[in-house]
């Protein structure tokens, strides 16, 4: 473990010598990717939903803690849409990772149960509200996911949200969004960020398991290129302007959003479209056919090649060393 005396909270939260967190993304995230980073002075997340079961979920964590460098952690869908959601807590508390990261949903009994064995918690948050509540339930940091996040992005600009969140916040605020250079996340930095997560810019890496054809069209389109799309987990995703995603649209159709005001079904439909948002990532992420929804943020402008995991992050020490 390096000295982290004087570097960005990031890195004296968990050691690490670079304030990166390679961000969890669904599908896209593997283990290869993580323990390559963490050699490399960053460190990693997957997504629990990325495995198939539990089981296989305790054995990946197991697997990376035993290859990997530095902290790894897990990230958890903790609203009702995900119906293995306690179950991974347990296991992720069981196997003491690193850290958790929480999604979607209130952070209480994840925090309350990590925290009894040692592993802390950063939350997704998208406004000052939202960081003062988690603060309030112990969270060890907040994921200021702002409106340049690739996935499920906030509603308000990085120049705006951090400064408001460093202000209202006692705890490290890490900067989700916007984010592709090193002189980018020096940016983050000088805003008062205590480190940046960023994802988008490490799916056209060798160490990713994702279509050749994913890959190259994350070098292929830009910034200018993504959209906000409601047609694939209910709750607003950036996704890549195919011709498939063009033809389709992004809003759901009169008859989800009638079913999605029904008190009664919502739950129900939430997980349904939920489900079936993530079957098509799937079917996009591995296979390439017309019927194309390749999920990514504005960051990917920064991609001009499939490179590695190491290629990805000296460059950013670099460009961070520079400014």
């Amino acid at each position: 473990m390096s000295d982290t005396s004087n570097k960005p909270a990031l890195c004296q939260l968990l050691g690490i010598e670079f304030p990166v967190i390679m961000a969890p993304m669904f599908l896209v995230s593997n283990e290869k990717m993580i323990i390559e980073g963490t050699k490399n002075g960053i460190t990693g997340v997957i997504p629990a939903l990325n495995y198939r079961s539990t089981d296989e979920l305790r054995e990946g964590i197991r697997r990376m803690k035993k290859a990997a460098s530095g902290p790894i952690g897990i990230n958890l869908i903790v609203n009702k849409s995900n119906f293995l959601y306690k179950e991974q807590l347990q296991i992720c508390c069981e196997e003491k990772v690193d850290y958790i990261i929480t999604s979607l949903g209130s952070p209480e009994h994840t925090i309350r149960e990590a925290h009894k064995v040692g592993v802390k918690v950063f939350c997704d948050v998208t406004d000052v509200a939202y960081a003062k509540k988690v603060e309030v339930l112990g969270a060890d940091a907040v994921i200021a996911v702002n409106k340049e996040a690739g996935g499920h992005a906030g509603n308000i600009t990085y120049e705006k949200l951090i400064p408001e969140l460093v202000k209202a916040c006692n705890i490290p605020v890490i900067s989700a969004g916007g984010v592709g250079t090193g002189q980018e996340i020096r940016k983050m930095i000088d805003l008062g960020a205590a480190g940046v997560s960023m994802g988008s810019i490490f799916i056209a890496t060798n160490e990713a398991d994702v279509s050749r054809e994913y890959k190259q069209a994350c070098v292929d389109y830009g910034a200018k290129d993504i959209v906000m799309t409601t047609k694939l987990s209910g709750t607003p995703c950036t996704v890549i302007n195919t011709p498939y995603v063009q033809k389709v649209g992004t809003k759901q159709n009169w008859f989800e959003r009638l079913l999605n005001k029904n008190k009664r079904l919502k739950k129900w439909v939430k997980a349904l479209v939920f489900f079936r948002g993530m079957k098509s990532l799937q079917k996009a992420a591995f296979s390439s056919t017309y019927k194309t929804v390749w999920c990514a943020g504005p960051s990917i402008e920064h991609v001009h090649a499939i490179r590695s995991v190491s290629d990805i992050v000296n460059d950013l020490k670099t460009g961070y060393a520079a400014n």
